[in-house]
């Protein structure tokens, strides 16, 4: 997928407006997948996006978060954190299975299907031109900061 037009797809957002990714070209895109809304790492990732986030609008860039839970539940998180990007429900799978982020893991010694942490950076044209995957959230979004001020 790297460096190839990202298919194009719709999910729900918070803020009532349903996302699709083709409303955004002409700008950069960060889809960031987590595993779960209100759980330690997540939200922390989502605050690090969060204090960072003037800096990646001045690099032009639209960040969204992304996992399997509820509209609902993401727009709780959401206010709770006070978030201002959109969180995306992908309840039906829809984006994981694109950009294949469905893993099984180890949670408390039993395998587990989830989400495995990965960001994705979606270039003006439409092109994922960089990816990371199995992310530890500390210095991560400082990291993808670093990068798209490279685009």
């Amino acid at each position: 997928m790297l460096g190839k037009i990202v298919k194009d797809f719709t999910l729900p957002a918070t803020g009532g407006t349903p996302f699709r990714l083709s409303d955004f070209r002409g700008s950069t895109v960060i889809l960031y997948f987590y595993p779960k809304d209100n759980t330690p790492g997540c939200t922390l990732e989502g605050q690090d996006f969060r204090d960072q986030h003037k800096k990646f609008a001045r690099a032009g860039c639209n960040i969204f978060g992304v996992s399997r839970d509820s509209l609902r539940t993401h727009e709780g998180f959401k206010t709770k954190q006070g978030f201002p990007f959109e969180l995306l429900a992908d309840t039906e799978e829809k984006a994981c299975q694109q950009f294949d982020v469905i893993k099984m893991k180890n949670m408390y010694g039993k395998q587990v299907r989830g989400i495995e942490r990965s960001t994705f950076v979606i270039n003006a044209k439409g092109v994922l031109v960089h990816e990371w995957r199995g992310v530890k959230v500390p210095g991560h979004v400082e990291e993808v900061l670093h990068f798209v001020n490279t685009l």
